[in-house]
């Protein structure tokens, strides 16, 4: 793993979707150097992935995500509460890449949905939040593996370590039909992340 010193930024491999915003790029790497933030890791060369981000516990996440994927000029849709895109909030998580989805009809075809605009799109990378919530939970919420499994597209772990204020990218692997081993794999490289509140340990498999 190659550990980055916090005033460097890792190379975006040319395989990934990109924004070209590059006042995004100046503010994003702006707000992270000013909060002493910082990156870790080896972005993985791929053009479509499930990006899994961890632990979640705070609304800080959003912030910090957000200003690293600005700050690397990645082009990353995200899943969010339907509520969140509403009122004067909607043009900004629209225009960062949000796709609203409706919780109470979750199980109602997002899979599918997401597996089809994988297919749709030639380059496309999705972030989702495991937990699901900013709760303590024991385990996961397995929709992001159903999208990848169905999708056929790699899953890349990326914690957001508020201990050693580190966005440290991870495994990026094909998932398989064991989900508890695939589990095991990502929630083992999350053990050590220390979120923005609670403490660092992750759910078990």
């Amino acid at each position: 793993m190659t550990l980055m010193a916090k005033n460097t930024w890792p190379d975006v491999p040319a395989t990934m979707p990109t924004r070209g915003w590059g006042w995004g790029k100046v503010m994003g790497r702006t707000m992270l150097s000013r909060a002493g933030w910082g990156f870790e890791g080896e972005i993985p060369s791929i053009s479509k992935g499930v990006i899994i981000v961890a632990p979640h516990t705070s609304n800080w996440d959003f912030v910090v995500g957000a200003a690293g994927m600005l700050a690397l000029d990645l082009d990353i849709r995200f899943l969010g509460k339907h509520t969140l895109f509403q009122g004067p909030l909607a043009p900004l998580m629209r225009g960062l890449g949000g796709i609203p989805v409706d919780r109470s009809q979750v199980g109602g075809g997002v899979v599918e949905d997401m597996a089809a605009l994988f297919e749709q799109e030639e380059q496309l990378l999705l972030a989702l939040a495991p937990e699901g919530t900013r709760s303590s939970v024991e385990r996961w919420k397995t929709g992001f593996h159903r999208i990848a499994l169905a999708a056929s597209v790699p899953v890349v772990a990326v914690a957001l370590d508020y201990v050693n204020k580190k966005i440290r990218f991870g495994p990026c692997m094909k998932v398989t039909d064991d989900l508890e081993h695939d589990l095991e794999v990502f929630q083992h490289f999350f053990s050590d992340a220390g979120g923005k509140r609670g403490n660092p340990e992750g759910p078990s498999a």
